[in-house]
């Protein structure tokens, strides 16, 4: 593995000074990581691939600008890039990955609106903006942990790799954030009770 960190590196290096060669390289290295990155957040073959180019074109911009600060760490640094590109795409096209909150229970599906009517349809969109809002609500460390975890579908080994704490940490930064997660949505359950929630 340092082995692989120092060749990175080098081939950074080679690059900065010129070297189109060493960028194909780390291309070639980190593609399938990336792209698998990019398809399981985006869950379409197309915009993976529009997401992938952006993904290097992003990386090419903060190496030639002198930036780039990763002491070797390229593959993990550009699959950062790609998953921040890939919550951008979702943020603009606001839609959403079912996450299931710690007692099983999901938070959202994805909805099928044809046979719903306009008023269910709005609660069901009211709904996804809502979980949104909640989300970014939750602490830094909460909240990077859940999007790792159900957008990317990162292993709590590779959550703990990339974030630099143990695997514990981030079991206990998910938990906390899927406690959070639940007494935001309840308290809102709650507002509504009355209307929506008829006993």
């Amino acid at each position: 593995m340092i082995k692989n960190q120092v060749n990175d590196a080098a081939l950074v290096s080679a690059y900065i000074q010129g070297d189109d060669q060493a960028f194909e390289t780390l291309v070639k290295r980190s593609k399938s990581k990336v792209y698998t990155t990019l398809y399981l957040i985006v869950k379409d073959r197309y915009i993976a691939e529009d997401l992938l180019q952006e993904t290097y074109i992003k990386a090419i911009d903060v190496l030639k600008s002198g930036r780039y600060n990763e002491e070797g760490k390229f593959l993990p640094w550009v699959v950062r890039i790609a998953h921040n590109l890939a919550i951008d795409y979702f943020r603009r096209d606001k839609r959403y990955p079912t996450i299931v909150l710690e007692d099983g229970s999901k938070v959202f599906n994805s909805f099928e609106f044809a046979e719903d009517s306009a008023e269910e349809i709005q609660l069901k969109e009211d709904q996804i903006v809502n979980i949104r809002e909640l989300i970014k609500k939750l602490p830094d460390e909460q909240r990077e942990v859940l999007v790792m975890r159900h957008y990317e579908e990162l292993s709590f080994q590779e959550i703990a790799a990339q974030t630099q704490v143990s695997i514990n940490t981030a079991l206990g930064r998910m938990r906390y954030a899927l406690i959070n997660l639940r007494k935001m949505l309840e308290k809102q359950e709650n507002a509504y009770d009355a209307k929506l929630y008829p006993k």
